[in-house]
């Protein structure tokens, strides 16, 4: 099987309970005893997926078309996901209260807020790293001296913490299992003015006292933490683990008319995500406008799908790019924003002695 077939079989897989031409097709494919097995676990584990792909074999009853060494190894490393997720959901109460009772409302983000408002059918699927939340920008300060006064402490101790421009450098406490993120903005640059929680604050969901974000910001900002957060827009490239959340997103709400009301700048973006996961799950109800730009977008990731060699070519140019980019905008700040100025200044005092 080639990467394009793995992580297709790995889309169709992750919609099966949902999806009946994927379950066809997928059931097809496991008695001809075709698939790569190798391959899938590499693919879904990159891809942080790998829980999520063992569940829905499970529900649909395809496990014992499976060698039976994969069967325990599945099981075991879903079964660990699932006792850190419930650890996790256990973590973030707690912060919710502790954070409540100083008049501060967290509305819990990305992996975490989607265990805590129930989008998946087991706990399990979903691999997580850090608790992400955001709180209002005047309350910003006040939430993290509320925290460390509650016994966490910064991640990584040391003086120069690079400049965030949407969260806190992350902290954990000793006796918890996840690292903490506090956010003021759920993306960067231009794009903050677009998205950000004045824009989500009316829309939320609100469950036994914990606040999370409404389906179609939730769909938004799944797609944003790939495409703008994490340059994917540029790299032609698709997360599985996002791609799945979609899905799932898209049982609870019709992706297409949930960003009929962005701005161009995000829409685009937001809705060429839209088409290869449509492509990448086959799947029906991933729905996104066809347009020029998500017809061109397309056929980029299928050319580079279909070319490893091309596909890495493309991959360390764009990663060159967005270094250089990123490091002259580092500069620029440095004008005019002191705490650019300096992490600036102390990295090249560091470099020099070194």
């Amino acid at each position: 099987m080639t990467y394009k077939e793995t992580l297709f079989f790995i889309g169709k897989c992750l919609t099966i309970n949902h999806e009946d031409h994927n379950k066809t097709i997928v059931e097809n494919l496991l008695q001809q005893q075709t698939v790569d097995w190798d391959n899938v676990v590499k693919v879904s584990t990159s891809h942080y997926v790998f829980p999520a792909l063992y569940c829905n074999l499970k529900r649909a009853n395809f496990l014992h078309y499976l060698p039976e060494d994969l069967i325990g190894y599945m099981k075991h490393i879903t079964d660990l996901n699932r006792e850190r997720n419930e650890q996790i959901i256990e973590q973030a109460k707690e912060i919710n209260d502790v954070l409540l009772k100083n008049n501060i409302t967290p509305i819990f983000l990305k992996g975490t807020g989607n265990l805590l408002e129930g989008l998946y059918n087991d706990v399990a699927e979903r691999m997580l790293g850090d608790i992400d939340f955001i709180v209002e920008k005047h309350l910003f300060k006040k939430s993290i001296k509320v925290l460390k006064n509650y016994g966490y402490s910064r991640a990584v101790q040391h003086d120069n913490h690079f400049p965030s421009e949407k969260h806190y450098p992350r902290l954990q406490k000793e006796d918890q299992i996840g690292a903490i993120e506090i956010h003021y903005e759920m993306t960067t640059g231009h794009y903050s003015r677009l998205f950000n929680y004045n824009t989500v604050k009316t829309n939320l969901k609100i469950k036994n006292n914990i606040s999370t974000l409404g389906y179609n910001d939730q769909l938004k900002l799944t797609i944003i933490a790939k495409q703008i957060n994490d340059n994917g827009m540029f790299y032609y490239d698709i997360s599985l683990r996002n791609a799945y959340d979609v899905f799932l997103l898209s049982q609870k709400t019709n992706c297409k008319e949930s960003l009929t009301s962005l701005h161009k700048r995000l829409k685009i973006p937001l809705n060429n995500f839209l088409a290869v996961s449509n492509i990448a799950l086959n799947s029906n109800s991933i729905l996104f406008v066809k347009n020029e730009h998500s017809e061109n977008y397309l056929n980029k990731f299928i050319e580079l799908l279909n070319n490893k060699k091309s596909r890495k070519s493309h991959n360390k140019k764009t990663t060159k790019k967005i270094l250089f980019k990123k490091r002259l905008n580092v500069i620029l700040k440095a004008f005019f924003k002191k705490d650019y100025t300096i992490w600036l200044f102390n990295r090249i005092k560091k470099g020099r002695q070194n």
